[in-house]
């Protein structure tokens, strides 16, 4: 037997107790004929003490260890003398006085410092990432993510659902990021996909009759890499029949509710916030707003455009925006600072940032004179102007306006600790366009995907003004991140038709696509609609972390490859033959 008890088990009630523990050696303290170790396991730390005078085989291995050795003892549990005792520990008032010990396994000197007390590379730490895994901080993550998988599976199973796995080699229908492709050795020239999702699968299911399905699944897409975001990562997958867009809301606010309780136990207060997708980005120009601070994005588009500053003007002739955020009490701001907050809006392509301080009761500002008496009068009542504001302001094309201006909100937010960071802001969106511009191809493309539904009061403008047509599509929102989205999807084969129309998507098209599944439809297909929540982005939220991959066992790095086992890697000449492929390397992969 390895062990009796683990290294966080044992307490003042064990006292006098023989028990056999092993673990790694966390930190050794040297004090002559005494040597006290911290053993720790994934339960916890438990202090042992080697005598050297008890016997010379202790003194052997007291001074051979070395930091991240496995060692093995028996000993007696003992209280620790008065004084001495560790009260941040659970079991910090008894120790362990050895009796015996074993070095299970050696260790090397750690090339990274579990520590934290250095400044690690971020490769390197992913490299040997099972050896970042071994801090407490980092597996209390994975075991809060295990939780909140049991909650989720024991919550759907509760309430009827049924989980069932999908392919993960399936047809490619690109429609949203790129594919992961595989090639098929037995059938030459042909792919398969990694799934960006099950959508169609779940859907196929419910064609099938099984009502309500979910499933942990793992989803792949070819996509620019950031702080939430990963090429492989995990969804709890949800669909239904015969509902609405509000029973699906009902049934995952009462799951949300759950999580916060059984986790955090906190109480969360249903129904959640629901706001449309145009009043979103009216107020917070983002579609993902954080409601834990104000800064609400101003329309001055009519106000600011009648007098005699041609640059605004000329914007809202051609259909552009005049927005502006009063950062209240910033007045004194520098001018670098502002320069600071030009340089940020230019990310996001907007030309310029008009700021306009009120000090002394009037504006002090460069583009003042271009504006009457009484616009600046009503300019302070509707942005609500005080003493010491600065209103910072940006005119451009809608995208720009909202881009810019819901961007640099969030950056000042965090910029001034304007974020109540205790509260835990929901709020559903709802209505998202139908469609978006395509800009390479100048046609419409679907905002979510081609299987959600219209609202059904915008079918008589579907074909003429699709651009204006609202979807039955909704995300959950939570201080910033998407938490999850979905929709209702269309299960009428000819509505789908009239969409795949707008879309530009032939019948050929289609049929190459999506065939085995708008057959399926033919066959009577029920109302159905579902969301998938971003597990590991819900596990970061709720561990109070800031990158996605603090929350992946073993994730990949900024350019998608894995610094620990070098993938992807280049494969052997037989390997690519047996799949028919050949590989081309660009110059500078043949150099390395």
């Amino acid at each position: 037997m390895y062990r009796t008890n683990t290294c966080g088990g044992l307490s003042l009630k064990d006292i006098g107790k023989k028990v056999t523990l092993v673990g790694w050696c966390d930190t050794i303290r040297d004090h002559g004929n005494l040597t006290f170790i911290d053993l720790r396991d994934r339960y916890g730390f438990t202090q042992i003490v080697l005598d050297h005078s008890k016997s010379k085989e202790l003194s052997i291995i007291a001074k051979k260890l070395r930091k991240e050795f496995i060692l093995q003892i028996i000993g007696i549990v003992k209280k620790r003398p008065l004084g001495t005792e560790n009260k941040e520990m659970f079991n910090g008032e008894i120790e362990i006085n050895v009796v015996e010990s074993k070095i299970i396994a050696e260790a090397q000197p750690l090339p990274i410092d579990l520590t934290q007390r250095t400044n690690t590379n971020e490769d390197l730490l992913l490299k040997y990432r099972y050896l970042s895994l071994r801090k407490k901080e980092m597996q209390e993550k994975f075991f809060l993510r295990h939780n909140i998988v049991k909650v989720v599976r024991d919550f759907y199973n509760d309430n009827n659902f049924i989980e069932i796995e999908t392919p993960i080699l399936a047809k490619s229908t690109p429609e949203g990021a790129r594919d992961y492709l595989v090639p098929s050795r037995v059938n030459p020239g042909k792919f398969y996909a990694l799934p960006q999702s099950p959508q169609l699968f779940k859907q196929l299911l419910m064609i099938a009759g099984f009502d309500k399905y979910f499933q942990i699944a793992k989803c792949f897409r070819d996509e620019d890499l950031r702080a939430d975001r990963q090429p492989e990562f995990t969804q709890i997958d949800v669909e239904m029949s015969f509902v609405n867009q509000e029973d699906i809301f009902l049934v995952h606010e009462k799951l949300i509710k759950k999580l916060w309780k059984e986790i955090l136990n906190i109480d969360l207060k249903i129904p959640f916030q629901r706001m449309s997708y145009n009043e979103v980005m009216n107020k917070y120009g983002i579609d993902k707003p954080d409601l834990r601070f104000g800064l609400e994005l101003i329309d001055l588009t009519e106000l600011m455009s009648k007098d005699d500053f041609n640059v605004f003007n000329s914007i809202v002739e051609k259909k552009g925006l005049i927005k502006g955020i009063n950062l209240k009490g910033k007045a004194n701001l520098s001018r670098n600072e502002i320069l600071k907050l030009e340089e940020f809006i230019k990310i996001y392509k907007a030309k310029g940032l008009a700021t306009l301080k009120f000090v002394g009761g009037k504006f002090e500002s460069n583009i003042t004179k271009f504006f009457k008496e009484e616009t600046l009068k009503k300019l302070i009542k509707i942005a609500k102007v005080e003493e010491g504001d600065i209103l910072l302001i940006v005119a451009d094309k809608e995208k720009i306006v909202f881009d810019s201006l819901g961007n640099l909100r969030n950056y000042l937010g965090k910029k001034f600790d304007l974020i109540d960071i205790s509260k835990w802001c929901f709020v559903w969106v709802t209505d998202f366009p139908m469609f978006e511009l395509d800009e390479e191809e100048q046609r419409p493309k679907a905002l979510h995907h081609p299987f959600t539904s219209p609202k059904l009061e915008h079918l008589n403008i579907l074909e003429s003004d699709p651009y204006s047509v609202k979807s039955n599509a909704y995300d959950l929102v939570l201080n910033g991140f998407e938490l999850g989205g979905g929709s209702i999807r269309i299960h009428n084969p000819e509505l789908q038709k009239r969409i795949f129309n707008v879309l530009k998507i032939s019948d050929k098209e289609a049929s190459e696509k999506f065939g085995f599944f708008l057959e399926a439809f033919k066959y009577g297909a029920p109302p159905h609609g579902g969301l998938a929540f971003g597990l590991d982005r819900l596990v970061m939220l709720i561990a109070g972390s800031n990158d996605i991959r603090e929350t992946i066992a073993f994730p990949k790095n900024k350019s998608a490859s894995s610094p620990m086992d070098n993938s992807p890697s280049i494969v052997s000449k037989k390997q690519l033959d047996e799949l028919n492929l050949i590989s081309v390397l660009p110059e500078e992969a043949k150099k390395k």
